[in-house]
């Protein structure tokens, strides 16, 4: 079996990584510049995460994607800054997704893999989705996936199929699995900006923070 990881360095395309690792042979990482904030961050971590476990690693930009979005991922707008204790309220978290939504990025990010794996014949896409995100995300779900798989169907010749080792955990659940699989967490980088340190105040960053104390 061979596949192909969609890595942004973060924890949970990161944990996808090192479980896939174990699972198949990994052809490639592929990570996507799209004009985000932390997209040299990102690529430096997805580069030291490929090498780490020896497997290639290329970029793919698509610079269309921000001329087309006004998300404050591009810092178009300001971040929305949060704290752990509001995590779990809906309206807050509603409010902040929307703020960092990037119009059908993970759809576009699949269909470029897709492009990958055919041609290098790779029967899977491996992408870091999770169900904590995915309770404001439709695009981190099972039935986002589902409906991926039967476009894929349709759009590839050679069979290629998304899966998710993350997709029905929690980030905490996520962290466990990653220190079991031994993963090397110093190389990882989640923070929706793209400063010297995380800034500790994004989502992202509260998600991760939570998810390292409770386990």
């Amino acid at each position: 079996m061979k596949g192909i990881v969609l890595l942004s360095g973060g924890l949970d395309s990161s944990v996808c990584l090192a479980f896939a690792r174990r699972e198949m042979e990994v052809a490639l990482c592929l990570t996507a510049d799209y004009g985000q904030l932390a997209a040299a961050r990102e690529i430096q971590a997805a580069r030291s995460l490929a090498a780490h476990y020896g497997v290639p690693h290329r970029v793919v930009n698509l610079p269309f994607i921000k001329e087309v979005s006004d998300t404050a991922l591009f810092g178009e707008t300001r971040l929305p800054e949060l704290s752990e204790q509001v995590l779990d309220d809906r309206e807050v978290t509603d409010e902040s997704a929307r703020a960092v939504w990037v119009p059908n990025r993970n759809g576009v990010l699949i269909n470029v893999a897709a492009c990958f794996a055919e041609a290098l014949d790779c029967a899977y896409l491996i992408a870091g989705f999770n169900r904590e995100e995915g309770a404001t995300f439709p695009d981190n779900t099972p039935g986002f996936v589902e409906a991926i798989n039967t476009s894929l169907g349709y759009s590839t010749l050679r069979p290629v199929r998304l899966v998710s080792y993350t997709l029905h955990l929690d980030k905490a659940e996520i962290v466990n699995l990653g220190r079991r699989l031994g993963l090397p967490f110093e190389l990882i980088w989640s923070c929706y900006r793209g400063e010297g340190e995380p800034c500790g105040t994004c989502e992202s960053c509260l998600r991760l923070r939570r998810a390292l104390k409770s386990v």
